[in-house]
């Protein structure tokens, strides 16, 4: 009985010691791990190589971004300089639709039409007092007079910035001052530069015809020269889509007469529009007891305001 006793007890007390020894030999271990834990990351600190993979996965990162900003701002700014360069072909039909417009009512006091003018991003001015003209009659011997010394007006649309503006393209007419009726047209309308930006400018240059006839054993030779006025329109600058009213108010016809004993060939209509100087010789039928010429100059005023919209 006493040696059960004991031998149990000594069986008790060696699990006791080996229980401890190991609880003691997982606190060396956890110890030992922690060491060398501490080891491998001070290691990794003053390692280059360690660092060497997250610096260079940030500077990539770094760098995709600025490249992909800078592609991003170049795609912005291209489809804005695409965006703009359509609002140039833009202006322009709105501006031949204004030419049109003018037209239908010329020559036809009472008459009026509206025009819806687009946004182009651009400014529509209105100047009534711009655009001089002087018309000057002579045939080099006795006769010199100036008929005409008004400013006739101009309408005008700045465009928005493009870098292709077309400068000095003319869209209708061309860059004579005066021109006859063979084959031409009053309008210009061209492209210019404006105060800032390009501009497309419309205005109306003179126009000469000649009739002769008989009248009782005498040349008579019937000039007239015809004259698109706007300058009765309002002075006004605005942006966005402007609805315009344009009407023809009025037909004005100043004849001057010149009889001349002389044989005649030819008389000089001399025109200045702002600035930019042409003239026509106009052929005369004479005898050589001379002719009577009668100058008919055949104004058209046409007033531009701005309608209700």
């Amino acid at each position: 009985m006493c040696s059960f006793g004991y031998a149990h007890m000594f069986s008790y007390f060696i699990n006791r010691i080996g229980l401890f020894e190991e609880r003691h030999d997982w606190k060396e271990g956890a110890e030992l791990n922690k060491n060398r834990l501490a080891r491998g990351f001070a290691r990794f600190c003053h390692s280059g190589r360690g660092l060497a993979i997250p610096v260079s996965f940030l500077i990539l990162f770094v760098s995709s971004m600025a490249i992909i900003s800078v592609m991003y701002c170049l795609a912005v700014d291209t489809v804005n300089d695409r965006s703009q360069s359509l609002k140039v072909p833009m202006a322009k039909q709105e501006m031949y639709q204004f030419d049109d417009t003018i037209l239908s009512v010329l020559w036809q006091p009472g008459s009026s039409g509206m025009l819806d003018f687009g946004d182009c991003d651009g400014t529509l001015s209105i100047r009534p007092t711009g655009n001089v003209l002087v018309i000057n009659v002579t045939d080099g011997n006795s006769i010199s007079n100036t008929i005409f010394n008004a400013a006739i007006g101009q309408v005008a649309y700045e465009l928005p910035y493009s870098e292709e503006s077309d400068t000095g393209l003319f869209l209708e007419g061309d860059s004579r001052a005066i021109v006859d009726q063979s084959g031409s047209q009053m309008t210009q309308l061209s492209i210019q530069n404006g105060a800032q930006q390009p501009e497309i400018q419309l205005s109306f240059r003179p126009m000469t015809s000649i009739a002769s006839t008989v009248e009782n054993n005498r040349t008579v030779n019937d000039l007239r020269i015809y004259v698109v006025n706007l300058n009765s329109s309002q002075d006004f600058e605005l942006m966005g889509e402007i609805p315009l009213i344009v009407s023809c108010t009025a037909v004005q016809n100043t004849v001057t007469s010149y009889s001349v004993s002389y044989q005649l060939t030819s008389l000089t209509v001399t025109a200045s529009l702002s600035g930019n100087v042409g003239q026509v010789s106009i052929p005369m039928v004479s005898d050589p007891y001379g002719t009577l010429i009668n100058v008919e100059l055949v104004a058209c005023n046409v007033e531009i305001e701005r309608g209700i919209g």
